[in-house]
Parts: structure tokens; C-alpha cells; sequence
């Protein structure tokens, strides 16, 4: 959802040069985006405050010569590394007593600004009550040449009609959708010809193998279990061949949607309000009852209602219109 605001930024400023400070991990991402000119890897643990590291780090770059610092996370310690590092303006949201490292901190009127990346992108601004702008929509880059040779790693064929399915869900089990919804859904559409590719990391292998348990086996050759299998290059690259994608409010969910492709978001505990996916050729789904959204990884009540009442009749419903073109 950064790269929002990477393409403000270089509208605003056409010759501007744009370095991504984040996680190792997020690099394929950021490699696929034209906007970004470096990235340099935060070498921190999430939730590792190393105050000493941190000062180590923004000294580091005093050489640099960077002018702004857009801080996005916001937390005290995100602010640290360009404070260290002395560039001249440092902005973002007011938050965890961080005012004093920010000399451009601002005040966030959560009700102007619902959505994620709506904020993101106001930072671009000056601070005014509403976005002057439509808020661009990301777009991940690939190359023929390496989907191919993807592909061949793979042993795929080059399928038009193949749905991915992204059943993890990093953040907790309050946002995955039960493994038995999802072996309905693929049972319901394989019999329409679909075939499946199963996205993850290893550590969706498990959810996936329920999930599969209880596909019927005259379905089994429809699908290929990709999870754990894969980096994050190439399953970028597997995304950008599949009609359409099922996906937990998820990160791949977020840049299915930015291959541009059909996406069903699947929500519990959280919203589409705040973090939709970021297409027009969408459909959220959630179900509205008095505890949700309450963001927490795990129920707090223990019953998942909002996960095991979002029946699959309508993930069903909603790619059939999706992949159909009739949304």
C-alpha cells in the first residue's frame, strides 16, 4: 500500500530519487516498483526497539544526502533511524510520544482518513482535512521472460482458467477462513473446469493439507500445492497468470490486487474499511455481527463467528461474478 504514495511522490516530484527502508523480505515487492529508486534493509526484528542500533543506523546514512523522511509505521522506534540520521524533514502521524523526532507531526482525523492507505498518501500533502487527490492504485511490475522460466521451474502450463488460493494468514487464526469453507469452494468450481494453484509460505503448509484432505479426489489433479515451495519473487510472478484469487485479508491478498487481478478478500476479525484491496475487480466479504472488527489475532470469545458464519456460498457466489465479469 506504500507504493501509493511512492506514485504521489513522483508526480509531485518527476525527478525525485525514492529509498525504501523496510524488512528484507518486502525487497521483491519493492523491486517491481518504478517508482522506487533503492531499498536498504531495516535489519531489525519486529518489535526490537535497539536503541543503539537504531542511532547506529541513522548515523549511517547521514552521508546520504536524503532530504524528506516519510515515517509510515507509527511507533516511537520507526521514528529513530531518520531522527539519527538528520534529515531535515521528518513526517508523519502523532503517536506513541514521538512529536519530539518528527519535526512535521501531524494529527490524524481518522474519520477523513478511513483507509490505510489514505493515510499513507496525505503525508504527501499539506496537512489539509481531506486528500486533494484520487488515491492511485498499486501496480507491481513483472517480466515474461522470468514468469516463463517460473513456470517451467514449476512444471505449470500456461492455464487462462487456474484461481489462486491464498489460505494463510500471518497475523492470527481470527483471520483465516476455515479450511473446510475453502475445500467447498474449490470443489463447487473445479466441476466448472477451474484449476487451482495453492500460495503460501511454509508455514500455510498445513492449512493447505486440510484443506486438500477434503477435496474430492476426482478434483485432486486440479490442484497444485505451491505453499512453502515458493520465494516471494516467484509467487508475485505465479499471481500475474491467474484469472482470479481467494485470499484471507492477507498480504498476497494485497498484491493479487496489484497484479490487477480479480480478488476475493475474505475478512474476520478486521475490515476491508481500513484495508481494502486496492482494485476496482473485487469483492469483500464479511459478516456483520456485534464484536467485529476487533483486529485481535486471536477471538477474544472463542467462537470465530465471523469466520465460521461467512459461508462459502458467497466466496462461491462472488468469484463466479468475478471471474464471469459481471461485477
Amino acid at each position: 500500500m506504500a507504493q501509493s504514495l511512492f506514485m504521489v511522490l513522483t508526480e509531485q516530484y518527476p525527478h525525485c530519487s525514492i529509498t525504501v527502508m523496510a524488512p528484507s523480505w518486502t525487497r521483491p515487492l519493492l523491486d517491481r516498483m518504478p517508482q522506487v529508486t533503492a531499498s536498504l534493509d531495516a535489519e531489525l526484528s519486529s518489535g526490537e526497539l535497539a536503541l543503539g542500533r537504531r542511532r547506529q543506523l541513522g548515523r549511517a546514512l547521514r552521508t546520504e544526502g536524503f532530504t524528506r523522511a516519510f515515517v509510515l509505521p507509527n511507533s516511537f522506534k520507526s521514528a529513530l533511524i531518520p531522527f539519527h540520521a538528520g534529515i531535515p524533514i521528518r513526517t508523519g502521524w502523532r503517536g506513541e510520544w514521538r512529536q519530539p523526532l518528527l519535526n512535521d507531526c501531524r494529527k490524524l482525523d481518522k474519520s477523513a482518513l478511513p483507509r490505510m492507505v489514505d493515510r499513507f498518501v496525505a503525508l504527501a500533502y499539506p496537512y489539509k482535512d481531506r486528500l486533494p487527490v484520487q488515491v492511485p492504485s498499486p501496480q507491481l511490475e513483472v517480466e515474461a521472460g522470468q514468469v516463463a522460466r517460473v513456470l517451467q521451474q514449476f512444471n505449470l502450463p500456461a492455464n487462462e482458467r487456474v484461481i489462486g488460493i491464498c489460505p494463510g494468514a500471518e497475523f492470527g487464526e481470527s483471520k483465516q477462513w476455515p479450511a473446510r469453507y475453502f475445500a467447498e469452494l474449490v470443489n463447487q468450481l473445479a466441476e466448472e473446469g477451474w484449476h487451482f494453484w495453492f500460495l503460501g509460505s511454509a508455514k500455510d503448509q498445513l492449512i493447505t493439507e486440510s484443506i486438500l484432505a477434503d477435496v474430492e479426489p476426482d478434483h485432486l489433479p486440479l490442484c497444485q500445492n505451491l505453499t512453502g515451495a515458493t520465494s516471494l519473487d516467484q509467487v508475485v510472478d505465479l499471481l500475474s497468470c491467474v484469472r482470479s484469487v481467494v485470499s484471507n485479508d492477507s498480504g498476497l491478498l494485497h498484491v493479487a490486487a496489484a497484479m490487477g487481478k480479480a480478488v476475493t478478500g475474505l475478512y474476520g476479525s478486521t475490515t476491508p474499511d481500513f484495508t481494502p484491496p486496492l482494485t476496482d475487480r473485487s469483492r469483500t466479504l464479511a459478516i456483520d455481527i456485534e464484536c467485529r472488527p476487533c483486529f485481535k489475532r486471536q477471538c477474544p470469545y472463542g467462537h470465530l463467528r465471523c469466520l465460521t458464519r461467512l459461508k462459502p456460498e458467497l466466496a462461491i457466489t462472488a468469484t463466479r461474478e468475478l471471474v464471469s465479469g459481471s461485477y
